[in-house]
């Protein structure tokens, strides 16, 4: 009977670790060739970890909340699909006996060394400090009394591991040393490799649970925890408007030309395509002209450092299947004629909506748009995706009346106008450069020719 050893596979080049969210099959449980074994998560897409054989699995090499690396063994199955383990088997034929030695061993490990339980405690530790801690042997109350240097007095890596070195707490003094600003922290990547980012911050605040009956709660009201998602979104908010000095520039523009044109050519495009035209590609192909136009719009910060990028990506805000955004990219949106971004755009949409994205897909982003249209908002101020230095949203197109001038004189029409609302990061981009790079986006979408084809 041969055994098979299912590993954390390679999810892409900047993907080297992912923390074990759900076990679909148990020990004992059959199963077919691709067929969903447990469930993993990165710091911004879950996925499926599929089995490559047929057979039983024997075997659970870590629990939930684990982080795992990248090519570590996660699971044994044995691959005689007649095989039962044998545990199971005994299971089966004598249930007494076997329930009660399962017992005997339980009790025996709480009183030898109880498992320490990390989520009773309302501080938030990271999968990999949680990790560390586990196998170092710290307790929840030790782990607690650690004075974290990272922000808001958050436990690093580095904190338990000192701790651990000294066994003695951490006590920062004179701020967060310079050398810990330089260091990674892949925890808070959004859309970028994993060598870059200043920030040792964690991915999101914890916060004490509300005690029932007080803080304002009334009879009846709901409290519901937040989605590993949503924690995550809101750690990535939180962090960029701590590390970004934010700032907005807004302009109208008229995209009549744009609407008539959309208008005459979408089903002969659709036809001729496969694909859907939306008014998205068009929008982004404008942002992709523009940042070439303006490349000290697509850069990134690294301490005191300004690193001017190479490759224009473009990230989009998409929608995930539980309600959340996501924000995959188009990698090089700038060699994409218009119907390459129109699949480009699909794609991503389609496979954010049914949840298929893969890690690389919201990686290497260098500026990112959003479309809050969508939901009849007129404009919004959108946060900067991090280490981005500025983000455009694009507002809903609306029929308004307007003075339209001509050589005969101005008169008043009613056209299809909408706002663009660009945030960008002060600390690298002044007034003058933010304000004039949304202006050119502006005049590549008012100078839309109508009679060209696609």
């Amino acid at each position: 009977m041969a055994r098979f050893e299912l590993k954390l596979p390679k999810m892409g080049e900047s993907v080297a670790e992912a923390t074990i969210t759900n076990w679909l099959k148990q020990v004992g449980d059959k199963i077919e060739a691709d067929e969903a074994v447990l469930e993993i998560a990165t710091d911004k897409v879950d996925s499926e970890v599929p089995s490559e054989v047929s057979g039983v699995l024997v075997e659970q090499l870590f629990g939930i909340d684990d982080l795992v690396q990248v090519g570590q063994t996660i699971a044994i199955i044995e691959t005689d699909a007649n095989a039962v383990p044998q545990i199971v088997k005994q299971e089966v034929v004598v249930p007494v006996e076997v329930a009660t030695i399962e017992k005997t061993i339980e009790v025996a490990k709480e009183t030898v060394s109880a498992p320490t339980n990390f989520s009773d405690s309302e501080k938030f530790f990271s999968p990999l400090v949680k990790n560390i801690a586990k196998e170092e042997g710290v307790s929840l109350s030790e782990l607690e009394n650690i004075l974290g240097s990272g922000k808001e007095g958050r436990v690093t890596k580095e904190d338990i591991l000192n701790y651990i070195k000294n066994k003695s707490p951490l006590t920062p003094e004179g701020g967060i040393p310079s050398e810990k600003k330089q260091e990674v922290n892949q925890e808070l990547q959004v859309g970028t490799p994993n060598n870059f980012s200043e920030q040792k911050t964690s991915l999101y605040k914890s916060q004490p649970a509300p005690p029932s009956g007080v803080g304002g709660l009334n009879s009846g009201d709901e409290i519901i925890e937040m989605d590993r998602m949503r924690k995550l979104i809101s750690g990535y908010m939180v962090a960029s408007i701590q590390t970004s000095a934010h700032v907005q520039s807004f302009i109208e523009v008229d995209v009549t030309n744009i609407v008539k044109w959309r208008d005459k050519v979408k089903t002969a495009f659709e036809k001729r395509e496969g694909e859907k035209l939306t008014y998205t590609p068009i929008f982004m192909e404008a942002v992709a002209k523009a940042l070439k136009d303006f490349p000290m719009m697509n850069i990134a910060v690294d301490g005191d450092f300004i690193i001017k990028k190479k490759n224009i990506n473009l990230g989009m805000a998409a929608s995930l299947p539980n309600g959340n955004l996501i924000v995959p990219v188009i990698k090089n949106a700038d060699q994409l004629n218009l119907v390459g971004m129109a699949k480009a755009v699909n794609d991503l949409g389609n496979r954010a909506k049914t949840g298929k994205l893969k890690p690389d897909d919201t990686q290497g982003g260098t500026y990112t748009v959003t479309n809050v249209g969508t939901f009849g908002s007129v404009f919004g101020t959108p946060i900067i995706n991090q280490p981005q230095v500025g983000i455009l949203a694009l507002g809903a197109i609306r029929k308004v009346p307007a003075v339209i001038e001509t050589p005969e004189g101005d008169f008043i029409g009613i056209r299809q106008k909408m706002f663009l609302s660009h945030s960008y990061d002060h600390r690298v981009v002044d007034g003058a450069l933010g304000g004039s790079f949304v202006k050119r986006v502006a005049e590549y979408l008012e100078a839309f020719d109508v009679d060209s084809d696609f």
